[in-house]
């Protein structure tokens, strides 16, 4: 089973950079559905996704007809309508493709969507004083509970992985050579 991420017509590319880096970062495809708000070499997006954008999986969609066409698997769409709370899905007893689907940061995801799909309709829980959380987080959110779940081999979890600085760099470092004014290594 693969884990990707949906976003139905994204309008702020500061958003859409940062979830590109946290698909990049769970290992999951990134699906975009037009229309988009912002163009795919926009410097904004660019610097939300840093130097990662080389090691992202993407495709783009005119249209959420389209995606489906091209896309099959078990649909989970993210909504504030949402009945059932993400924490309840078992991603262990899912043999397909995951499709983990966000709406628009200003309008989500289109109702007649919504309606033909009330059962895959979830809420993340959040207080009343909000209707809902920034699109990146609940991004976030979502590939940390699926991955948490499946515990892929790809994703390293208990510790810095080596090809950065390693899973015992804090264990070994000398704290005499920090300076602490420029918190650097020397």
């Amino acid at each position: 089973m693969k884990i990707n991420v949906v976003l139905y017509h994204p309008e702020i590319p500061q958003n859409t950079g940062n979830i590109m880096r946290s698909c990049v970062g769970f290992n999951a495809k990134l699906h975009l559905i037009k229309p988009l708000g912002f163009s795919l070499d926009e410097k904004h997006l660019q610097r939300s996704s840093l130097d990662y954008f080389e090691y992202l999986k993407y495709e783009v969609y005119e249209d959420f007809d389209d995606f489906k066409n091209k896309n099959k698997g078990k649909y989970i769409f993210l909504t504030r309508y949402g009945h059932k709370s993400p924490s309840s899905i078992n991603f262990k007893e899912i043999d397909e493709d995951v499709y983990l689907i966000f709406g628009a940061e200003s309008t989500g995801i289109a109702y007649d969507i919504l309606k033909d799909n009330l059962d895959d309709c979830y809420r993340i829980p959040t207080t009343d004083k909000i209707r809902s959380l920034n699109l990146s987080n609940c991004a976030a959110i979502m590939l940390f509970l699926a991955s948490e779940q499946l515990n892929p081999k790809d994703i390293v979890i208990t510790h810095e992985p080596d090809t950065m600085k390693g899973e015992n760099f804090i264990d070994d470092i000398d704290i005499s050579k920090l300076d602490y004014k420029h918190k650097e290594y020397k």
